[in-house]
């Protein structure tokens, strides 16, 4: 599909009201720009890989929607009707008396294809100590063939590794897996964890995971990776309260790990010990800084020994050992 894209230059001030607006004349999906710094609690909302850089705030905002054009439709008719009416709204705006800012128009045409494109700007291969974490469109280097590969494309739904949860999660399962561990990846998305998991030697992962398109994104993640896809279980449900995804999960584990938020992790932690070994091993990330206690405090209350809590930026891990 193709779009016309109608940015409009503003303020931060103005980004809430103009899009309020913009709403209510039919356009839908905004996108904004701006460098306002994003706080904790929205970093740990968003969970995703690729932070936007935001550099000085300047008071400047970008606002942006976008049209279909479709076959057989006239581009030019289509820009002057909607920058017509766009204007319009931008005008009405003004009313409120909020400073909107320039508020001139740009527009510009993009298909879907650019969407997908975009990532290779601003993802390339990076090592989490010897690991190397690849996409397709790159290259090993020859100083790089020593290492672990682990290959992976960026997707809408799912991490490639670059959070700092992910990696703190990577370097306690190397602490822990053997080549007869069983391990239950909860909450595994792209299955980052649990092929990693494997290619460190673990016998066998179990993942669930609450959304659909982890079954092709962890199939897909199997297969670039020459990884065995029979070692691999998903389930999609939710294992803390619902008895199926309980019952098909099973235990005897050695190794639990949940890279989700402190939010969801304080809930699970009590159905975890139902799966695992006496002695089994709890991995917890996606904790933002000032929450690791409440997830410790759970870990405690389910039976467990709090025996590690590592950080990364502002994000940490808590390991527990169960009895």
């Amino acid at each position: 599909m193709r779009w016309l894209q109608f940015k409009i230059k503003t303020t931060t001030e103005a980004e809430d009201l103009l899009i309020s607006e913009l709403y209510d004349a039919g356009y839908e999906g905004a996108q904004i720009e701006d460098h306002i710094q994003l706080t904790p609690l929205e970093k740990e909302q968003m969970f995703v890989d690729i932070l936007p850089e935001t550099g000085e705030d300047d008071g400047t905002a970008l606002v942006s929607v976008f049209v279909e054009l479709k076959d057989g439709e006239d581009a030019v008719a289509l820009k002057k009707e909607h920058t017509n009416a766009i204007r319009s709204v931008i005008d009405a705006a003004r009313e409120y008396g909020i400073d909107l800012g320039d508020g001139s128009i740009s527009v510009t045409e993009t298909e879907d294809l650019d969407w997908i494109n975009n990532w290779k700007n601003f993802f390339h291969q990076f090592t989490i100590d010897d690991l190397l974490v690849i996409p397709s469109w790159e290259e090993v280097q020859p100083e790089d063939r020593d290492k672990m590969i682990l290959h992976i494309d960026p997707g809408t739904a799912f991490g490639t590794g670059m959070h700092e949860t992910t990696q703190l999660c990577i370097r306690q399962l190397r602490k822990y897996i053997n080549k007869e561990t069983k391990l239950l990846d909860v909450g595994t998305g792209s299955g980052i964890l649990g092929i990693l998991s494997l290619m460190y030697g673990a016998a066998s992962v179990t993942g669930t995971d609450l959304d659909p398109c982890a079954v092709p994104a962890v199939a897909d993640n199997l297969a670039k990776n020459g990884v065995d896809a029979g070692k691999f279980h998903l389930i999609i449900g939710n294992i803390i309260d619902d008895p199926a995804v309980q019952e098909e999960a099973g235990g005897d584990y050695d190794i639990a790990v949940a890279n989700i938020l402190a939010n969801v992790l304080v809930p699970l932690t009590p159905e975890i010990p139902k799966h695992l070994k006496p002695g089994g091993i709890f991995i917890t990330s996606g904790i933002i800084e000032g929450k690791e206690t409440e997830v410790a405090d759970a870990m405690r209350a389910a039976g467990f020994t709090v025996i590690d809590t590592t950080a990364q930026g502002e994000w940490r891990c808590v390991v527990g050992r169960l009895g």
